[in-house]
């Protein structure tokens, strides 16, 4: 996410911070910099300008204060301009009213609010505790009903039945009417797009506005047209009430910069974040962490999030426990993998962390591949239970059975062996307390080493 953008921030920052005083001239250059970064992500020019303005306004003021470095109170002054052009702070989905509580997703065609649609109706039901309704109004592209109805029987949510030529405004009608007699507390509305706004569309959303009365208006924009996605938010809004964005295809935007303009071009606050395809990927917007993970300073508070709510309690408690008492097994580092690859892989892990670019480019330079989890994962399944609960007696002949089973070779499972062993050393060296040689530099480029 962002990460071409948090690569030029950190290489910034990173001379900046070198520097023991600044003048205006090593100001300037910086701002230039950041300038460029900005509007090489795609960012609209009249936010680029107004950051500038405000970061240079208080960087040549009284902001440099002598209890931090220069460089560390530019870092802290971009952070603080940052945050109040994303939005200040995060803005709560509206549900305080009387149910069914209606919300309504428009967008153009392709932007993701069938998929949306749904993972916002997951996330209402897990987060609110409240019963949602899907319906479809959108009665023009092929499929478009049944493609909703199949989501909603995939993830368990209830959908409006699909009455065959029917119009928007009769179906919006009628979910109503079913919301209020089977206790439906939202219903989610998910409307017809077009490749383009125009005039058919705008008044077919003005009178289903009228309809419905909806409490959320939430414009679903595809995160990865960057300005062009800032654009269609602004016409959206001179004909509808847009309450708020939901920016999908997160992961895959390098640059950034329909996250960092919207706010500010359009005076409607980014709701929620589709980070990927699974109904799952779906989060909260906080401008202050999306800062942060612009800036390179990571984002532990949501990796923690993400951690107790896709992480295995059971699973973690077991390995606590093996840990306190210096164990550490080929089962406990399954369970890891597992963990792993329910929050993303290495490259859903990293992202989250201070100095990403660092941390990727050490993987790059050792040759890690993400593939190894899955790789690593079959070769332990390939083991017996008596092999994972003592590795040590994992022979030749043992190896080759293992190699055949998860379809590798013996030097991979040697490879695999090696790191088994140094992760055990570490893990047993962490449960007496000894910390000798970790730091906050990095990982050790040992561990990494094994990777290969």
């Amino acid at each position: 996410m962002f990460e071409n953008l948090t690569n030029k921030f950190e290489e910034i920052f990173s001379s900046l911070k070198k520097a023991p005083s600044l003048d205006e001239k090593q100001v300037d250059e910086g701002l230039r910099d950041i300038r460029k970064a900005l509007l090489e992500a795609d960012v609209a020019l009249p936010v680029v300008k107004k950051l500038i303005e405000n970061i240079k306004l208080k960087a040549l003021g009284q902001e440099i204060i002598r209890s931090t470095t220069p460089g560390q109170m530019i870092v802290k002054i971009v952070y603080d301009e940052l945050v109040k052009i994303l939005g200040d702070e995060k803005s709560e989905l509206n549900l305080n009213a009387v149910p069914p509580v209606p919300i309504m997703l428009v967008g153009l065609q392709g932007s993701g609010k069938t998929t949306t649609a749904a993972k916002l109706a997951k996330y209402i039901e897990k987060n609110n505790k409240k019963k949602v309704l899907l319906v479809s109004l959108d009665v023009y592209r092929p499929a478009a009903q049944d493609q909703l109805k199949t989501l909603g029987e995939q993830y368990s949510l209830q959908t409006l039945p699909i009455v065959k030529d029917q119009m928007p405004n009769d179906i919006a009608q009628r979910a109503l009417n079913v919301a209020t007699l089977n206790g439906s507390e939202v219903i989610i509305f998910d409307t017809a797009g077009r490749t383009q706004v125009d005039f058919n569309m705008m008044n077919e959303l003005k009178q289903l506005q009228s309809t419905i009365n909806s409490k959320e208006i939430m414009l679903v924009a595809d995160s990865l047209t960057g300005q062009i996605a800032v654009d269609v938010a602004s016409e959206f809004k001179k004909v509808l009430d847009i309450t708020g964005i939901i920016l999908t295809r997160v992961d895959g935007d390098g640059r950034g910069g329909a996250a960092v303009s919207m706010k500010y071009s359009t005076q409607v606050p980014i709701k929620f974040l589709g980070i990927g395809e699974k109904v799952e990927n779906f989060e909260i917007f906080y401008p202050d962490r999306i800062a942060n993970r612009i800036l390179g300073m990571g984002d532990i508070v949501s990796l923690v999030e993400k951690a107790s709510e896709d992480l295995d309690k059971e699973n973690i408690k077991q390995t606590e426990e093996n840990l306190k008492e210096g164990k550490f097994s080929m089962n406990d580092y399954l369970s890891q993998l597992k963990q792993m690859k329910k929050m993303g892989g290495l490259e859903g892990v990293l992202s989250f962390l201070p100095g990403v670019s660092k941390i990727k480019s050490q993987m790059d330079n050792a040759g890690v591949d993400e593939k190894i989890i899955s790789q690593n994962e079959a070769i332990i399944l390939s083991m017996t239970e008596k092999e994972r609960s003592n590795p040590k007696i994992i022979n030749g002949s043992r190896r080759k059975r293992i190699a055949n089973g998860s379809g590798t070779n013996v030097a991979t499972i040697n490879k695999l062996l090696k790191q088994f062993k140094l992760m055990s050393d570490m893990m047993k060296k962490m449960s007496k307390g000894d910390l000798k040689g970790m730091s906050d530099k990095g990982v050790p480029p040992e561990f990494f080493n094994q990777l290969k």
